[in-house]
């Protein structure tokens, strides 16, 4: 599989990252969550699906190989966050992109999504699209101790391992962990702080009014995700009308099992650009495994 890395200058910071050969339409952008890199996305770039799509997987700014914010308070809110990978967007020169985002990448596309109207449909796992505020923000997540970290600036070596377990359980790597330990604690405490402010897109209201199609794969065990919550919300054009819940994988299913999430992602992609516009419905649970 011909995999090649690049690197960008938007807005002054240098943002890494690594696709796959293929030039089919549209590509698809990869977001990773908060203490991670584009390695978490080694299962879809060393796969089947990275010969048939174009796949780019980005390093958000904090993160892996990618440089730090000059202004942290700025570049790491949401509003920030989705404004470099606008960036990224249109040096690439991609046309009607696709994005999968996944926990803080989730809601970063979710934010993307409502600053531009040429993305060909959202894909969103570990990130319950949330309305502004903290008490509506908090409804889409279980209440855990170690949800915590998730606003710390500084771990210890007992943070990052705490927090290992929490995004990927028992199948978390060194390389996941050294990720963790290198990106910056900045990036944890701003994008929070926006989040619960309710900076930028109403989440709830975009999913629940626009006409985008958006994919709802998630693992059945997350450990961090309400899915009562996200079952409930009212989707204009959820795709297949249905929230996935992929059986035997918790907060990351496309590293836990990839094989099930390859599969549901390249049906949605295939599936874009015939898809009609769907009613507002309220989505049903499909277990997948």
């Amino acid at each position: 599989m011909s995999i090649s890395e690049f690197r960008l200058q938007v807005d002054g910071i240098t943002i890494a990252g690594r696709q796959s050969g293929a030039q089919t339409s549209p590509p698809v952008l990869l977001l990773h969550g908060s203490g991670a890199s584009s390695a978490v996305f080694e299962h879809q770039l060393d796969s089947e699906l990275a010969g048939v799509c174009r796949l780019i997987a980005i390093d958000l700014p904090g993160h892996g190989a990618s440089g730090n914010a000059v202004d942290p308070a700025s570049t790491y809110a949401i509003r920030g966050m989705a404004a470099i990978i606008s960036g990224v967007i249109d040096q690439m020169g991609l046309v009607r992109p696709a994005v999968y985002g996944w926990s803080m990448g989730g809601h970063i596309a979710l934010e993307l999504a409502g600053q531009r109207s040429d993305l060909a449909g959202l894909a969103l796992g570990g990130a319950p699209p949330v309305g502004p505020g903290p008490l509506a923000a908090l409804r889409g997540f279980h209440a855990r101790w170690d949800m915590l970290l998730a606003s710390k600036e500084n771990f210890s070596d007992r943070d990052a391992y705490r927090f290992l377990r929490l995004c990927f359980g028992d199948s978390g790597t060194p390389q996941f962990l050294a990720d963790i330990k290198r990106a910056d604690g900045l990036a944890r405490v701003h994008f929070l702080r926006s989040l619960m402010r309710g900076d930028g897109t109403d989440q709830r209201r975009l999913v629940e009014t626009s006409v985008l199609p958006i994919a709802m794969i998630d693992g059945a065990d997350d450990p961090i995700v309400r899915r009562n919550y996200i079952e409930h919300l009212r989707y204009t054009a959820l795709w297949q009308e249905t929230c996935h819940a992929i059986a035997g994988a918790a907060h990351a299913p496309f590293w836990e099992q990839p094989q099930t999430f390859n599969r549901l992602l390249s049906q949605f992609l295939r599936d874009l650009a015939s898809r009609p516009q769907a009613r507002p419905v309220r989505a049903t649970t499909s277990r997948t495994g």
